[in-house]
């Protein structure tokens, strides 16, 4: 009799496989092998929910033989949101973020942008998803401001500007909320991360949709930390005892275990 049939147990822990949304099973006399759809893994072969790869649950390691993008991703989104929030919460009494137009462009848009491409080619959705998206608010975002765009010229002569800058930010808010749900069983700081930001979302659209500098610099404070944690998840996704003498351990919302 195999170890299979003589211990089974069914999880209501469900996960994505090949498309598919299907219950997950532990098998075997001390349950070291987990059973997700038709595929059967011993435990170490998954990883867990880890900032530094931006994968928020269980899954199958990826099969591909690609570098790990994640931390590229953060590191762009992690730069570009400090320096542009330094500038929001007026640091160093400067008021004008015009010099954040080419790192919004180029390296927190088109190189964020690349490196969620390249997390849908090794298979993670959640990342694919949240850096090809930030990456491409930070090339609307430079858009605004570059005048062949037309965008700012559009509402000259007119009060609708920073309302609809708010809409923007509004939408954004949103949007981040709700991949901040898909990181409450996760951990602390990649939890944290998509909670700050969509925190720093709320305050900068409520700075402009009010006109209270005091609401837009408060949205810059939160952007700030926002932005270290990005850092932070980056370091995460690069440092290990190879090379380096200090490595991230992640502290997980919810037991990993299954």
């Amino acid at each position: 009799m195999s170890s299979d049939s003589i211990h089974s147990k069914e999880h209501s822990l469900y996960t994505e496989d090949h498309g598919e949304i299907s219950k997950v099973r532990t098998v075997g006399h001390g349950d070291e092998f987990v059973v997700i759809g038709n595929h059967k893994y011993y435990r170490h072969e998954l990883m867990q929910a880890f900032g530094g790869t931006l994968n928020p649950g269980l899954s199958p390691a990826p099969v591909h033989k690609f570098a790990n993008p994640s931390p590229l991703g953060l590191a762009a989104f992690g730069l570009t949101t400090l320096v542009l929030s330094l500038f929001n919460a007026q640091a160093m009494g400067i008021k004008i973020s015009t010099v954040t137009i080419g790192l919004a462009m180029f390296y927190g848009g088109a190189v964020q942008f690349l490196a969620g491409l390249w997390e849908l080619v090794v298979g993670n959705t959640f990342g694919g998803t949240a850096l090809t998206s930030y990456g491409a608010f930070w090339l609307s975002y430079g858009a605004i401001f570059i005048d062949s765009f037309g965008i700012v010229a559009a509402y000259e002569g007119t009060e609708q500007l920073e309302n609809a800058v708010g809409f923007y930010l509004l939408g954004w808010a949103l949007f981040t909320f709700m991949l901040t749900i898909c990181t409450l069983k996760s951990t602390v700081g990649f939890c944290a991360l998509f909670s700050c930001l969509t925190l720093t979302f709320i305050l900068l659209a409520g700075g402009a949709f009010s006109g209270h500098i005091g609401v837009t610099r408060a949205g810059g404070v939160v952007g700030v930390i926002t932005g270290l944690l990005g850092f932070y998840n980056a370091f995460a996704g690069v440092a290990n005892s190879t090379n380096s003498y200090i490595t991230v351990h992640p502290f997980h919302l919810t037991k990993q275990s299954i």
